[in-house]
């Protein structure tokens, strides 16, 4: 099964006449490291499915800091939604950090497949509540717990990739610290807990 397609399984089952309008419209990209699928200020009107490597959703701020909000692995969807749904430059760019495989596809694609497919319109939905808990999770550990307890949080999570894969500095960022306070707190936390990070 085409990985795009065992996807959108995981949300809603379809038919093979369902799922050949979307097929036609995919393209497979490889991109370089710190390539950008996403530039921040620029249309991004398409979706892609992360085949390989890894990205980070990221903004910079006005006097030049870099701000690292999430990541991307194997088998996620990414993507500007805002700028999809709205037309409008994304707010956000998407960079890969190691060489990337993406199969894409433009939304209006998926977009016009809502009206003849309603198996489309019910992904659409399922995937646009995955994504608002996500976001609203992302939003509470940034808003109500400390440098600390975000790092804490990570390690327990089910996101063993991060840490595994992702470069400190990046890790610093998405968890909203300077690198040298990440340090300090990686100490801490192994010399209490005596975990390996």
């Amino acid at each position: 099964m085409h990985p795009l397609r065992a996807y959108i399984h995981r949300f809603v089952p379809f038919s093979d006449a369902e799922w050949e309008p979307l097929a036609a419209a995919l393209t497979t990209r490889q991109l370089r490291r710190k390539q950008d699928f996403v530039t921040q200020g620029a249309a991004a009107p398409e979706l892609a499915l992360l085949l390989s490597g890894a990205c980070r959703l990221f903004y910079t701020r006005p006097d030049g800091e870099e701000r690292t909000t999430y990541f991307f692995f194997e088998n996620h969807l990414m993507g500007s939604y805002q700028s999809c749904l709205t037309g409008q430059p994304s707010q956000f760019g998407i960079q890969a950090l190691v060489p990337t495989e993406l199969v894409t596809f433009p939304y209006a694609v998926l977009r016009g497949l809502f009206d003849v497919h309603p198996v489309y319109e019910r992904f659409g939905r399922l995937l646009a509540e995955y994504h608002l808990l996500g976001t609203d999770a992302r939003l509470a550990e940034l808003l109500l717990l400390s440098p600390e307890e975000r790092y804490r949080a990570l390690l327990r999570s089910h996101k063993t990739k991060i840490p595994a894969r992702i470069p400190q500095h990046y890790i610093a960022s998405y968890l909203g610290v300077t690198p040298v306070s990440l340090s300090r707190i990686r100490a801490r936390v192994q010399a209490e807990d005596g975990l390996i990070s």
